[in-house]
């Protein structure tokens, strides 16, 4: 595994590469005007100084799989990696239109920053325009991820692999968020086994199979390693989800930063309410599920009625069992050869901090 100081080294480089990114974009957005330079300056403070939870998976396992390279971190795997963050960032001014967003992690998102800056506008006409100014940044980073991907500094067998990869994370990741909201209006029905392939459309195939699979790419690894660490990505990504699902509903707000209940109000279907919808307990939350005025003592009643039909035993199990298939995936791949123990061990740490989880 890359010792603290290679990862360091590639966080400060990977974190460079990002600031160059929005620097160039918003040096060229001078030439069409103030309002269109300001959106990209803000777009820049809003999407830069995050976890990079994804980028930094990449260059994790991409270091795990080429021992060789001294723990000098490969450029075209950094450059690579900061593009499946702005892809990331792109996802994420989509999502926060779709759901009606304003906040994220307790402070103003971009929308919500935007709509706040117009003196003397209206609440309508300033939500139109913020969220308007979304969409299309959110256009543009997505395109900017796939041109990124085309110019990687690789061969053209890896660039092509790659874009191929990239297309097919942009296709399942839409198609989840289009399930997604089917689900909240009622326009399918929802059951577990539905809302479990949403959420690794929606979550994990570009969050963690994107950045493993790049990783192996990257590295030459066997198609075989690859196809192992894209089915690894896609259980961690789900179990990753999962415990997203539970802290919004039964953990500590104050420790998670997640809005408290936030889940129930906006009448998210998560496999925690596909679990209750089956059991007595339904008639009693359904009446004020999806209520946007919903009280605090209404939320922990409902909450309370979740916890005692089983509903949080049993994502706490579908989590167990994610975890086992990422452990039984591991060790059969490291036995095969196709992934090396330092491979192995980074992706189990990543693992090891979805147990328990409490942000």
């Amino acid at each position: 595994m890359p010792s603290v100081a290679t990862r360091e080294d590639m966080s400060t480089r990977l974190e460079e590469v990002l600031r160059q990114r929005f620097a160039f974009h918003c040096d060229n957005a001078k030439a069409y005007g103030s309002e269109f330079a300001d959106l990209w300056r803000a777009t820049a403070d809003h999407a830069l100084g995050g976890k990079l939870v994804r980028p930094r998976l990449l260059l994790d396992i991409h270091r795990a799989l080429t021992p060789d390279t001294g723990g000098e971190p490969d450029l075209a795997a950094v450059d690579i990696a900061a593009h499946i963050e702005l892809l990331h960032y792109a996802f994420l001014l989509h999502d926060d239109v779709i759901d009606g967003d304003l906040t994220r992690r307790k402070r103003p998102n971009l929308i919500g920053a935007l709509a706040a800056g117009i003196p003397g506008a209206t609440e309508e006409d300033s939500l139109h325009w913020a969220r308007s100014s979304a969409i299309l940044m959110g256009d543009l980073l997505l395109s900017a991820a796939i041109l990124g991907f085309a110019r990687a500094d690789v061969p053209s067998h890896a660039r092509t692999r790659l874009l191929d990869l990239v297309e097919q994370t942009i296709l399942e990741t839409v198609a989840g968020e289009h399930t997604d909201v089917a689900l909240s209006h009622g326009i399918i029905p929802s059951d577990v086994d539905t809302v479990l392939a949403m959420s690794v459309y929606k979550t994990a195939t570009y969050s963690f199979s994107l950045p493993l699979r790049a990783a192996a790419l990257l590295a030459g690894s066997s198609v075989a390693a690859e196809q192992t660490l894209e089915d690894v990505g896609r259980r961690l990504g789900l179990a990753y989800q999962l415990q997203d699902d539970l802290l919004c509903v039964f953990g500590d707000h104050r420790a998670h930063g997640k809005d408290a209940f936030s889940d129930l109000r906006e009448g998210k279907e998560t496999a925690i309410i596909a679990f209750a919808r089956a059991t007595d307990a339904w008639p009693q939350i359904s009446p004020r599920f999806g209520a946007v005025d919903l009280t605090l003592h209404e939320a922990t009643a409902m909450r309370d009625l979740l916890r005692g039909c089983g509903a949080e035993r049993f994502v706490v199990g579908l989590i167990g069992e994610q975890l086992d298939g990422v452990y039984a995936l591991l060790s059969e791949a490291e036995r095969a050869g196709q992934i090396t123990s330092d491979a192995a061990r980074a992706i189990l740490v990543s693992a090891s901090r979805l147990e328990g989880r409490q942000v």
